[in-house]
């Protein structure tokens, strides 16, 4: 069998900040916290509509967001949150509720339109023990997968090798978007 070599240069980024980001433990799948946010990357994109493309947000309605993380689990990994931010489900009214799980629904709906996954998983981490990494403001992840998207890499190399950069993958989400 010969040895082949996979060059992804975009995760130098992610390697280089893997200090920074142990020493903030509030990052998930935004950036590290600025110095001039408010230390949640969620509510600091939602109050800026004009950063949507730079914040990687595909989708935002008067509720929420649905953004792509920075530091995807897969190719396509989706963040889903309310503008408002809560730690819990419960937290938020009812109404809420539904507004975030359309949200959630319509991110669903992008990543099959776009990506075309063999399969997808939703979830929540609510709470720093079920491995929230922004406690303070519930959010949903939306992941698509592929048969032998995980490999050694994760166990061995504690890297995760994503296929597409986030732009394109970004790119792609917005075009499948089909505005109400």
């Amino acid at each position: 069998m010969n040895n082949q070599t996979l060059f992804t240069p975009w995760r130098m980024a992610y390697l280089r900040e893997l200090e920074a980001r142990s020493q903030d433990l509030r990052v998930c799948g935004g950036a590290p916290r600025a110095s001039d946010g408010t230390g949640n990357f969620l509510l600091d994109y939602w109050r800026s509509p004009a950063q949507d493309e730079a914040n990687l947000v595909v989708l935002r309605n008067d509720h929420g967001i649905v953004m792509l993380n920075r530091y995807p689990y897969a190719n396509g990994h989706l963040l889903v949150a309310l503008g408002d931010p809560r730690p819990t489900l419960m937290d938020y009214a009812s109404p809420q509720r539904a507004e975030l799980w359309k949200l959630v629904d319509e991110a669903v709906a992008l990543v099959e339109r776009a990506l075309n996954p063999q399969g997808i998983n939703v979830g929540f981490n609510q709470g720093r023990a079920a491995g929230a990494g922004l406690p303070e403001h519930l959010h949903a992840h939306v992941v698509p997968r592929w048969a032998g998207d995980v490999n050694m890499m994760a166990a061995i190399a504690s890297v995760r090798i994503i296929p597409d950069s986030l732009e394109e993958t970004a790119a792609l989400l917005r075009g499948a978007h089909a505005p109400k």
